[in-house]
């Protein structure tokens, strides 16, 4: 048996099947392998030793999303999104191999160093305008190197070139910058900061705090992953609140008890709040946005939907804005199929869950499309590019809040 893998916990399922129709890869292939309840099934084999570590296994379980929607309608409360790490790392034992892209992936964004080379790299293509003739000539063609460029986002300006900072002793709350964030959503995390303080709230950014390890803990790297988990939980310590602007590493910090245990695990769990809900529960009533005559289409992650919460107060600080026409850009409220790198390392079944938003989009004609996480905005955005639709600006909630309310002083910078 796998020595790290919870059989108790993946003992509890009963294999019931209520799962089933809200979970996007069954419904994409209708495969048994591919629902969760199969691969519960073939984790157990695995585990105890009656199923090989096969390819075909390999496929099953690496094409699990992770979005965790069979957990919020499972009645025997079944902890899939652990056991589906722990299937990983249970493959990743007998398939070393395994270990090497994702590692590689994450030492290029969890080091600062190495994200200041990477958006360096990614302005000087864009800034010198190779990016554009490449574009304008085809010469990316049409299959997966033109999709990946696709997925780029714009960067008008030199990352880190301005770094944001907060407030020196105590603070009201810290704001969780991430890895992927600090790169390509700076524009959120500035946003964020801004209206914390505009609510006269003293913000920290602490800078010891990186990467929250969720594209080690995804693969089935624990070891990796607690070491992220470890270095936040220390950096964070003794702030009353930790607030991230992207809902999958709000949820991946919510996972800290797992990955470290009590008493330093429950304590940052109990630390991470929903930056929405905070921000709602704290908006004073002389506070009012301009009106915006706008289309916003909202599309809810899954990370915040099923794990974080917080959506019904996203969608209340947007009613704060005067004349604005709310809509759900798809009342499913599927998964969009970014789910951290799934988008990248699965694009064919990515765009396939992808095709109903884009369809509905182009239904609803919203003039913003908003969201929580900044791989689920980079897909959308990529994929109404590559569509060639009418595209609507692809932006987090609280940057469209925050232009609403008008000029501020900004953030501090360094």
């Amino acid at each position: 048996m796998a020595a790290s893998f919870p059989i108790a916990d993946a003992d509890l399922c009963v294999k019931c099947g209520l799962c089933l129709p809200h979970c996007p890869t069954y419904g994409l292939t209708q495969h048994e392998g591919d629902s969760p309840r199969g691969r519960i099934a073939l984790m157990q084999g695995l585990a105890l030793g009656s199923i090989p570590a096969t390819p075909k296994l390999e496929t099953h379980l690496d094409g699990c999303l992770g979005c965790r929607s069979c957990e919020s309608v499972c009645p025997a409360k079944v902890p899939y999104g652990r056991l589906i790490d722990a299937g990983r790392a249970a493959l990743n034992e007998r398939l070393p191999q395994r270990r090497r892209l994702p590692r590689l992936i994450g030492a290029a964004l969890a080091g600062r160093e190495s994200r200041r080379a990477l958006g360096l790299l990614l302005w000087l293509y864009q800034a010198c305008g190779l990016q554009a003739l490449l574009r304008r000539l085809g010469l990316l063609g049409g299959g997966r190197l033109a999709r990946l460029d696709s997925l780029l986002p714009p960067l008008p300006a030199l990352p880190f070139s301005v770094r944001a900072r907060g407030v020196d002793g105590p603070a009201d709350a810290a704001l969780f910058t991430g890895c992927a964030g600090d790169l390509a959503d700076s524009d959120s995390l500035a946003a964020a900061q801004r209206l914390l303080q505009r609510l006269g709230l003293r913000v920290a950014l602490p800078p010891q705090q990186g990467c929250c390890g969720a594209v080690y803990q995804h693969a089935g790297l624990a070891e990796e992953a607690r070491a992220c988990m470890q270095h936040n939980a220390e950096a964070f310590a003794g702030y009353p609140a930790v607030l991230a602007t992207a809902s999958g590493c709000s949820a991946t910090l919510l996972d800290a008890p797992d990955l470290l245990g009590k008493p330093q695990g429950a304590a940052l769990r109990a630390q991470v709040q929903d930056i929405h809900r905070f921000l709602l529960q704290r908006w004073p009533a002389g506070l009012r946005p301009r009106p915006l005559r706008a289309r916003v289409a909202v599309h809810e992650p899954c990370t915040q939907r099923n794990v974080t919460g917080g959506g019904d107060a996203l969608r209340a600080l947007l009613r704060k804005i005067p004349e604005i026409e709310l809509v759900e850009l798809d009342p499913r409220q599927a998964c969009c199929g970014a789910a951290g790198s799934h988008f990248i390392t699965h694009p064919e079944d990515a765009d396939r869950l992808l095709q109903p938003k884009l369809e509905a989009s182009q239904a609803l004609r919203p003039d913003y499309i908003v969201s929580s996480n900044i791989g689920c905005s980079l897909h959308l955005a990529a994929g109404l590019r590559r569509a060639g639709l009418k595209a609507p600006e692809v932006l987090h909630p609280l940057t469209l809040l925050d232009r609403q309310l008008g000029p501020a002083s900004p953030p501090g910078a360094a």
